[in-house]
């Protein structure tokens, strides 16, 4: 086959989801409303009692909203990736995923193509949000808001890639529901995404070192970065090596010969 037909298979998907994505609305309006409820009402209540409060990373004072945005964002990634991977449980009960996969292209760029579609679609639920706290009055800097856009892509394929494998493993779809509850929760408490990892160390050690080798921890630290244009390289490389791990682990589960679905046909 030729590298064009690889385009148009990219590009068929990309399609896809977005077409998915703009007809189901009510996906939409449950990821904004998430990270909306965290700014308008649990953010501004920690800023009435504490006015101006923690110091980030810039050694500079802002608002406890400003803070807890790149956490809201991640969550938003993080939420989007693990609606991804529950479509394509959805596709295997229904066996419109096994007319993808015998498909005469390779398995692994149809599941590097999917997953790069719902990370571009979970980046445009991130500037939506960012719009919307923009006019709450959380402004990062403009050149921030665009330098930002590798950050979220990247983080999107690391959470979207766990999302990939955890739907290998999962053979039903009434089963997904709790098993989100049970990674996603963990991942967002036990992080950077609602205070700084110094205020954590100073409450407890353990949570602390639970929270420093949390992947989600990673992505929030360099979104926060990101977006105040700087590169926090210690999380590039935690987010990096994160989505490998997690994409070559999808790429087994997926492979009817050695990985999860071998399991669930032979079961």
């Amino acid at each position: 086959m030729t590298g064009w037909a690889y385009v148009r298979c990219l590009n068929g998907i990309l399609a896809r989801e977005g077409l998915r994505f703009l007809h189901q609305r009510e996906r939409f309006f449950g990821a904004l409303v998430r990270p909306l409820v965290w700014l308008f009402i649990f953010a501004a209540g920690f800023r009435s009692v504490l006015g101006v409060s923690i110091i980030p990373p810039y050694e500079t004072y802002i608002l406890y909203e400003e803070y807890i945005v790149p956490g809201l964002v991640a969550m938003i990634l993080l939420f989007s990736g693990m609606q991804s991977s529950l479509s394509m449980v959805y596709d295997r009960e229904m066996g419109s995923m096994r007319l993808l996969m015998v498909s005469p292209f390779p398995r692994w760029y149809l599941l590097l193509s999917k997953l790069i579609a719902g990370a571009l679609v979970a980046v445009v639920q991130v500037y939506i949000f960012l719009a919307i706290a923009w006019f709450w009055g959380v402004q990062p800097p403009p050149l921030g808001v665009l330098l930002v856009f590798p950050a979220l892509i990247l983080s999107a394929l690391m959470l979207g890639a766990l999302g990939l494998f955890l739907s290998s493993v999962i053979k039903q779809l009434e089963n997904f529901a709790g098993v989100m509850n049970f990674v996603i929760f963990p991942m967002f408490f036990a992080s950077s995404a609602l205070y700084p990892l110094w205020r954590i160390r100073d409450s407890s050690v353990l949570l602390y070192d639970i929270c420093r080798f949390n992947p989600f921890t990673w992505a929030v630290e360099l979104i926060r970065f990101a977006l105040y244009a700087e590169v926090n390289w210690l999380a590039l490389l935690g987010v990096s090596g994160a989505l490998l791990v997690f994409l070559l682990a999808a790429l087994y589960g997926y492979d009817p010969g050695r990985g999860m679905m071998r399991f669930k046909q032979g079961g």
